[in-house]
């Protein structure tokens, strides 16, 4: 977890580098952190391996734009949108896109999760959803996690009474998006792996579903597949 200090730094440079691009930081838009890079590889090792000519990217709850931008970056024909609630995200997303000339293939949107794609005719077409939501429940952000809020935005954090309520939506509405076939990716919070895996069991709408591990050995992304057909 990065201290207040590596926030601070990095909001004074207004840059950091992630999966070796640089990009633009601001306040109200949380910082990338370097244990989020095993989500964006995991992604692009997903893309590399289904070896279409031009894949189809969603980066919801996109922050700064950073996996957006990244996974744009390695994987050149695809295609990304990304998508956050609040202006400030919106705002340092565009500004990555533009930094990194990445306009032509990536596209920032604002709204409630999908409800800020709908109409952009994706349903059902979508190869790969990343997702680095909030995970931090309520609880703990009044108590040990409290010095989070103290540079960036609680929206970035909270996630319910147990840190997976934003887990929950997405799971589920990430169906009408994805592909047959297509891949959810998370990010989840140190511990969370175990409850993310159950909430994609319990839907019976995903199959192939794992966790990756960090160096560390602590699980900390979680990928399923959208069945390639529907359940009987």
């Amino acid at each position: 977890m990065t201290d207040s200090a590596s926030v601070a730094e990095a909001y004074a440079r207004g840059r950091v580098h992630f999966m070796g691009i640089e990009l633009a930081v601001a306040p109200g838009a949380l910082v990338p952190r370097a244990e989020t890079e095993l989500l964006g590889h995991t992604a692009v090792d997903t893309l590399l391996a289904m070896r279409l000519p031009a894949p189809r990217v969603v980066d919801m709850c996109c922050g700064t734009g950073n996996l957006a931008c990244a996974i744009a970056h390695h994987i050149p024909h695809s295609r990304v949108w990304a998508s956050d609630l609040t202006d400030d995200c919106v705002s340092v997303a565009c500004s990555n896109v533009e930094l990194r000339r990445l306009s032509e293939r990536v596209s920032v949107h604002q709204g409630d999760l999908f409800a800020s794609l709908a109409g952009q005719g994706l349903e059902a077409s979508i190869d790969v959803i990343v997702c680095n939501p909030p995970y931090i429940s309520e609880a703990r952000l009044e108590g040990e996690r409290a010095p989070l809020l103290e540079l960036e935005p609680r929206e970035a954090f909270a996630a319910g009474p147990y840190g997976i309520s934003i887990h929950q939506r997405v799971i589920r509405d990430a169906l009408a998006f994805l592909r047959p076939g297509g891949a959810l990716l998370f990010e989840v919070g140190l511990g969370q792996e175990r409850q993310v895996k159950t909430l994609f069991e319990r839907s019976r709408r995903y199959e192939d579903i794992r966790v990756i591990q960090n160096e560390a050995g602590e699980g900390r992304v979680v990928l399923a597949r959208s069945h390639a057909r529907s359940p009987a």
